[in-house]
């Protein structure tokens, strides 16, 4: 089959693995390597605070100072970025992203947000010139995996579920995006799994490349 679109996830696919990253920061600062996921997802009020987020319901400096506060922490300035400055880019997938689009594929991301300013992940990763649509939850007033923002991104690249692959590491959000037509790849670490995906959409780079590390 030939693929018309391409719609990607940013963290786990766009950027490399954030859990020793984030686990590292944690320690750093004093605390458990496992503080910043439980407070963010674990306990209820953070993760009620991070889905408000997500949803543009609540500014990332809003959110640092809240999180700051969970956290024990007495500086909340720039928090988000402070915790993301060593979280590299996956290149792998950047170099499929852009084959993809020399190749004529329209090329999304599709990312829930977790803040855009002060600190924006996106251009910190340098990824925003890779894309034709970029549909990010804050700005929506939605977030995945709400089947809403994944026909809203087909709407934007006007092309239909049948003519795309979206790539996620979250298994949660690839239901939503398959129920629409679309073909789901989930990134799950594997090294050889973006050469895989360039197989399927008939680009370079060859499987079996390995991820960024």
């Amino acid at each position: 089959m030939t693929y018309r679109g391409l719609i990607l996830d940013f963290v786990g696919v766009l950027t490399a693995d954030v859990t020793d990253v984030i686990g590292a920061w944690c320690v750093r600062e004093g605390l458990p390597p496992q503080a910043w996921h439980e407070a963010l997802t674990v306990d209820p009020e953070g993760r009620e605070r991070y889905l408000a987020l997500e949803a543009g319901r609540l500014t990332q400096a809003e959110w640092n100072r809240h999180t700051a506060v969970q956290l024990g922490l007495a500086d909340a300035d720039n928090l988000m970025g402070r915790v993301w400055a060593d979280v590299r880019r996956a290149d792998d997938m950047i170099a499929l992203a852009v084959a993809a689009r020399a190749a004529g594929m329209k090329v999304a991301m599709l990312s829930n947000s977790f803040g855009l300013d002060p600190y924006d992940p996106y251009a910190h990763a340098g990824v925003w010139d890779l894309f034709d649509v970029a549909v990010i939850s804050e700005r929506e007033g939605v977030a995945k995996p709400d089947p809403a923002i994944y026909q809203l991104t087909l709407d934007r690249m006007q092309l239909t579920g049948a003519d795309c692959v979206f790539v996620d590491d979250q298994p949660v959000n690839l239901p939503p995006a398959a129920a629409l037509g679309i073909t789901t790849v989930h990134a799950d670490g594997d090294p050889g799994y973006v050469g895989r995906l360039a197989a399927l959409l008939g680009l370079s780079p060859a499987p079996g490349t390995p991820r960024a590390v």
